[in-house]
């Protein structure tokens, strides 16, 4: 027999039964409400204050009581430092000094966007271009997954998620040179399709004669963005030499460096064509050595906190040049 429910009748004429029947009823449906708001409010959980923009597969890590900081270490001839030992770094938050915890070397796999200028500016370059991505590969882990990207007048995915190294330089051994120069807008592209990289190390290597004079993203938007995300940005930069170089090329330099900077990477600066394929080896092994410094901070208040960090070692001779992002935003308590 199914569920009793009291009849309703028009005229609410119910006998004493009825009525006592009605009342037992009644209790036990606010007695089944009361049970289901118990049962719904123990449902109610309060989760943790969360990243808003999460970014767990970052090289800049930082949690509420750990800042991982990679750096990168080169001497006057652009050769990465190897075998340093903890001692010989410094760190500085905001001025202050930071006890170093954590220290160790990373020679994990990357994902890296390759980012190939083949605007008219680099006709008379593109063999040198062709050359220093060969060398660049030549100094790259197996392992590594790449994306690559041309850019003359706007931006072309031409490999995406790939270890095949031939198929990218065939790409570029087709490319024919041409037309404005949309350097921005490919490195907006590089780190959107960095998103979905397979590793959590992550960099874009840019080789290019610098300038831009057709990207629909500002220079002020795309130094933003590099300074949110943690990805690194190089720059293998083929100049001419004062006066001859354009308008567009000089600000280039001086774009990109900007850029390259503020992410912990780098601008290298090649004035003979000859020293750019050795220059990009160099980035391409500078790159894949790294050292990574640990610390907890002091203070966590939501706001922008300053880094920095001083290497001296009876191992290597001055100047060195360190590289490494100068800064992180906190999480609040």
């Amino acid at each position: 027999m199914g569920p009793f429910f009291p009849r309703q009748e028009c005229s609410f004429a119910l006998n004493r039964n009825n009525s006592f029947s009605l009342s037992i009823a009644l209790a036990a449906i606010l007695l089944l409400l009361a049970c289901v708001a118990q049962a719904q409010q123990g449902e109610v959980n309060i989760e943790p204050r969360l990243n808003p923009n999460p970014s767990p597969s970052a090289p800049f890590r930082v949690d509420v009581d750990l800042v991982l900081v990679p750096v990168s270490v080169t001497d006057a001839m652009n050769r990465p430092v190897t075998a340093l030992q903890k001692q010989d770094f410094s760190l500085f938050e905001e001025e202050k000094p930071q006890e170093i915890r954590y220290f160790f070397e990373d020679e994990q796999p990357l994902s890296i966007a390759v980012l190939l200028d083949v605007s008219k500016s680099m006709i008379d370059k593109i063999d040198v271009e062709r050359a220093a991505l060969e060398n660049f590969f030549n100094n790259a882990n197996s392992q590594d997954e790449y994306f690559a990207i041309t850019f003359s007048d706007r931006p072309r995915l031409i490999a995406s998620a790939t270890s095949n190294l031939e198929d990218i330089q065939r790409h570029l051994t087709l490319a024919e040179p041409g037309g404005p120069t949309a350097m921005l807008d490919a490195i907006y592209m590089a780190e959107d399709q960095l998103r979905t990289a397979k590793f959590k190390r992550r960099a874009i290597v840019i080789f290019s004669d610098g300038g831009d004079n057709v990207s629909h993203h500002s220079y002020k938007e795309i130094k933003g963005l590099v300074r949110e995300r943690d990805v690194e940005v190089y720059a293998i930069g083929l100049f001419q030499t004062a006066p001859f170089g354009t308008i567009e090329e000089k600000l280039g330099k001086m774009w990109l460096s900007q850029i390259t900077d503020c992410t912990g990477g780098r601008t290298v600066a090649i004035q003979n064509r000859m020293k750019v394929s050795e220059a990009a080896g160099a980035v391409s092994r500078e790159i894949r050595s790294q050292y990574v410094l640990g610390y907890r901070p002091a203070v966590r208040d939501g706001k922008w906190r300053k880094i920095k960090i001083r290497v001296a070692s009876a191992l290597a001779a001055p100047p060195l040049r360190v590289s490494y992002k100068q800064g992180y935003i906190s999480l609040e308590k």
